[in-house]
């Protein structure tokens, strides 16, 4: 006879299993991500993980399109396990049309794929929380959703000398290409290479801004000014008169207004690597510099057009999880969530099992969690009580049944004394 064939237990690479202390702190998370978006007045929807493959194809070189999960089912239509959020959200909004008044202020929690080299902070799957609003043109959509990642952050305890923001605008990296009269067609591929600043060398950058067609000197102009720190040095650079400076200016002086001033900094670096990206971009950082960015964002003013229909003015941002878990554990901020059960029901006796259903369904209907046990010895449920953390153990006795009555055990203080079956709350 045939051996079965042995089936590996562990999940996929770069995937991960919930076991139940892990499934408690990620709905811890994700109740925290509700929160927020609920106190931000935000409505929740959500969309099929398995999308087609046509939302995220683009023709900007962008290191996503190069990690699709993406096949052909077997009606022959190509279809992707969605990379990213934005694109799925910007396809709802097409869908329900004029039959929405904007602006729109959606959030979702799903999960993205992604095939990509496993590294620390880089895993095949993740959740996001996603924020995006849309109908809004001014900046003070930046604002409201740079607010409800720090509103996050400090609900959990991180502070501003834990994490900051970087912000800038894909509008300072446009002046400079207006300046040395590069093509607009080029635009978005030279925000995708300078998107990797800081993980590969100057002269990797330059290299590959050259072969787009760039001259030197254009190539020289855009790493001077993306390496400014300083939003008056950037005023000094591309003049007042640019919207980039003049939209950067008045989202600093709102969030002294919010009061996350000190959560916040200019970096001329931060461009993003999606290409839809039109205006403000940010990323949230670990100032320790020992984790890829926490979170990240920015207006994507055109993005609807590249679906066929009228663009919307929108912004958002995508906040993965499994970087933020490695946060929260270094910094200490991870709770104990034990278990966590209201009663236990058990019979002392085989033919009290119906009785004992009976006291539990009762319970379960007031809302109360209830365990009930059966053909265990009493010392095994005293142990299990304090597992589970339990708050009460209900025994259903025969001379107590007789009389309608089960008896409570307390287990915080042992207290112990009988109630009526029908009396129980």
């Amino acid at each position: 006879m045939a051996q079965p064939t042995v089936v590996d237990v562990n999940p996929p690479r770069g995937t991960r299993d919930f076991p139940p202390e892990e499934m408690r702190l990620r709905s811890w998370l994700f109740d925290n991500f509700r929160e927020v978006s609920r106190s931000m007045a935000f409505e929740e929807v959500d969309f099929p993980v398995l999308e087609s493959e046509a939302l995220f194809i683009r023709k900007a070189g962008e290191e996503i399109t190069q990690q699709l999960y993406n096949f052909e089912d077997k009606g022959g239509r190509r279809v992707v396990l969605r990379p990213e959020i934005t694109p799925s959200l910007a396809r709802l909004v097409i869908k329900q049309g004029k039959s929405v008044s904007l602006p729109l202020k959606w959030f979702t929690i799903g999960q993205c794929w992604r095939y990509e080299r496993m590294t620390r902070g880089r895993r095949r799957e993740h959740y996001q929380w996603n924020m995006d609003i849309f109908g809004m043109p001014k900046v003070r959509a930046e604002a409201e959703l740079i607010q409800a990642i720090v509103l996050l952050f400090e609900r959990l305890g991180i502070t501003s000398s834990d994490v900051g923001i970087r912000l800038s605008s894909r509008k300072v990296l446009q002046a400079v290409l207006d300046m040395y009269s590069v093509p607009q067609h080029l635009f978005t591929q030279v925000c995708v290479i300078v998107d990797k600043l800081g993980k590969l060398s100057r002269e990797e950058i330059e290299k590959e801004l050259i072969s787009t067609g760039l001259s030197s000197e254009a190539v020289q102009g855009i790493i001077e000014v993306l390496s400014l720190k300083s939003l008056s040095k950037l005023e000094e650079v591309l003049g007042s008169g640019v919207e980039a400076v003049a939209d950067l200016k008045k989202l600093f002086s709102l969030a002294e207004q919010y009061g996350y001033s000190d959560w916040i900094c200019f970096d001329a670096s931060v461009v993003r690597g999606l290409a839809y990206y039109t205006g403000i971009v940010f990323e949230a950082f670990d100032r320790e510099g020992e984790l890829r960015a926490i979170c990240g964002g920015g207006r994507y003013d055109r993005l609807l057009s590249t679906f066929g229909t009228e663009d919307v003015p929108a912004c958002g941002f995508g906040f993965g999880d499994w970087i933020f878990w490695q946060l929260l554990k270094e910094k200490g901020l991870l709770p104990d969530l034990p278990r966590q059960i209201d009663d236990i029901v058990f019979p002392l006796d085989e033919e009290l099992e119906g009785p004992a259903s009976s006291v539990a369904s009762c319970l379960r209907k007031k809302g109360r969690s209830v365990d009930l046990v059966e053909d265990k010895r009493l010392k095994w449920v005293f142990k299990h009580a304090e597992r589970i953390n339990a708050s009460r153990l209900i025994l259903v006795g025969k001379s107590e049944w007789e009389r309608g009555m089960v008896r409570v055990k307390i287990l915080s203080t042992r207290e112990e004394f009988e109630v009526k079956a029908g009396e129980l709350q």
